[in-house]
């Protein structure tokens, strides 16, 4: 253990000089539910073909409904100066549309799946956070191929640089080197280097009332190959306001904003989401 964070200090900066002799927290395992709930979202129209010609959008819109499910969760491990967490993201959500006349249609909205595994050592303590190096493993994939597509995306990623963490706001804050191997196209498989930003904040405004926020900045610096839809630019950020209803079950709005400029396009891609978030969010103290 003690070679493994000399390896991880060392990797960064010589910042062990300056590490305090003493222990921080001992031994702890903590199964941390982030979040399973469900993003729900429902407009019906009632006669909306009489309203056809309805100056009021409301009246002769198409009925919808959006719903996504959501899983994230981690497995925390903290041993004196060392955090290692391994999480598993999902989500999948799709829009079914309802016009008065035309076919019902359904468009896929949200779909991942991400595994990783996060390794962080705290070189520099200090009463409101820790800061150190860290390296992190990841693999990203879905459910089901995205619209116009016949495989189902496949990138394994390789993470090293600075994390601040632990603190009482920001749980998370690193900024690292990226390694991406996609093999989405396994005859034809694309290596990739980035730097990425990437944050978890959560600020609790009152008892049972919490606001928080995670997500990404990636930059891309170099390709193995040209691929005209790989992207060049990738932001994806959520915030979301937890609201305790009855014991570890919350409700609240969120917004999910996804911004990418691809290699071959000249214009930003987007994704705004907003809606009402019903959540279980908890812990349990496995040692």
């Amino acid at each position: 253990m003690k070679k493994l964070s000399l390896f991880l200090c060392a990797a960064v900066l010589p910042c062990t000089v300056f590490a305090a002799d003493d222990d921080l927290a001992g031994k702890e395992l903590i199964l941390n539910i982030r979040r399973i709930g469900a993003d729900l979202s429902k407009t019906q129209i009632g006669h909306a073909r009489e309203y056809s010609n309805s100056p009021i959008s409301a009246l002769n819109t198409d009925s919808q409904d959006f719903i996504k499910g959501v899983f994230d969760t981690a497995l925390e491990y903290t041993h004196n100066r060392l955090n290692w967490d391994n999480s598993l993201f999902a989500e999948y959500g799709k829009t079914t549309l309802r016009p008065v006349d035309g076919q019902r249609t359904t468009n896929e909205n949200a779909d991942k799946i991400l595994f990783a595994s996060n390794l962080s050592y705290a070189c520099w303590d200090y009463d409101a956070f820790k800061l150190g190096p860290m390296v992190r493993a990841s693999y990203e994939t879905e459910f089901e191929p995205a619209a116009n597509t016949s495989n189902r995306l496949k990138v394994a990623r390789a993470f090293g640089g600075l994390s601040l963490f632990d603190a009482k706001i920001v749980k998370t804050l690193y900024l690292a080197g990226v390694y991406e191997y996609e093999f989405t196209h396994v005859h034809n498989p694309v290596s990739k280097l980035a730097a990425e930003l990437g944050w978890r904040l959560e600020y609790d405004i009152r008892e049972g009332v919490r606001l928080s926020t995670d997500g990404y900045y990636r930059e891309y610096l170099d390709y193995s190959e040209y691929v005209g839809t790989d992207l060049r630019r990738d932001l994806s950020a959520t915030i979301r306001m937890d609201t305790n209803l009855w014991g570890a079950f919350t409700m609240g709005p969120y917004v999910q904003y996804r911004l990418a400029k691809a290699r071959a396009e000249d214009v930003y891609g987007s994704n705004l989401t907003i809606g009402i978030s019903f959540n279980y969010i908890t812990k349990f103290g496995l040692r």
